[in-house]
């Protein structure tokens, strides 16, 4: 079950931490993979990892936000794999040089990039993957998104919270659209993730358990093989919906 056999997955963001893990995944259930980064090295070192496992990846780095490139690289790579692209996981969410403070400090300079990356980022992968998707009469969108889309909790987060719900918002609408024609479009709002080890203190660490359930951090490889299942034929009766991937830290 979930067989991916004769897909290409254009994964975002996928050159470390849940990216890599979903690309990874993807690729063992069947998937040729376009290994996305906005950093060739990052790119290249997972896509290199995937082939030394026995599958297929090819490394594409392009900056999500930027249409033209986007649409130029990922043609470039669907004629290097020989085909069209079947699944978009759109993971790329967290901008380059990003300020975390308060709105009332923020500048519109400030709130842009986090916008640009998380909604136009998004809508630009989908964009020159869909009229393959739809033509063929078989695709799949699994937008990466974050418990912050729907709680006020994360102090200072708000650019970036509003760039998840935005997206959110699209990608059901998306879904309406593209069901008629076998294309499914499904969100997965993450909770903390293991990278966040390399970023905050053990005792930080610890008081992030504290609100977790299950006691423990997100797991890349557990992220994809749930965005496996969305990607495959086996999903095909779920479209349009949010589901939770948290560890129990959020419920509905």
């Amino acid at each position: 079950m979930f067989s991916l056999a004769g897909r290409i997955a254009l994964i975002s963001g996928a050159g470390q931490s849940v990216g890599e893990g979903i690309s990874k995944v993807l690729a063992r259930q069947g998937a040729a993979v376009i290994v996305n980064d906005l950093y060739a090295e990052r790119a290249e070192k997972v896509a290199a990892a995937i082939v030394e496992e026995g599958n297929v990846a090819v490394a594409s780095a392009f900056d999500v936000t930027d249409f033209d490139s986007t649409l130029e690289h990922v043609r470039a790579a669907e004629k290097e794999l020989g085909g069209h692209v079947d699944i978009v996981v759109n993971n790329a969410g967290v901008a380059e040089g990003r300020v975390i403070k308060p709105f009332r400090e923020l500048s519109p300079e400030e709130w842009r990039a986090p916008i640009d990356l998380n909604i136009f980022g998004a809508m630009n992968c989908i964009k020159v993957a869909l009229d393959g998707m739809c033509d063929a009469g078989w695709g799949r969108v699994v937008q990466i998104s974050s418990g912050s889309a729907r709680t006020g909790q994360n102090i200072n987060q708000s650019m970036y919270a509003t760039g998840k719900s935005g997206i959110e918002g699209f990608i059901r609408h998306l879904a309406a659209e593209t069901g008629q024609y076998g294309v499914t479009a499904n969100i997965v709002a993450l909770g903390h993730q293991k990278n966040l080890e390399d970023k905050m203190s053990p005792e930080m660490i610890e008081q992030i358990l504290r609100t977790i359930p299950i006691g423990r951090l997100g797991d890349p490889i557990e992220v994809g093989a749930f965005c496996a299942y969305l990607a495959s034929n086996e999903a095909g009766g779920l479209t349009g919906q949010t589901m939770d991937f948290n560890g129990g830290s959020q419920t509905r």
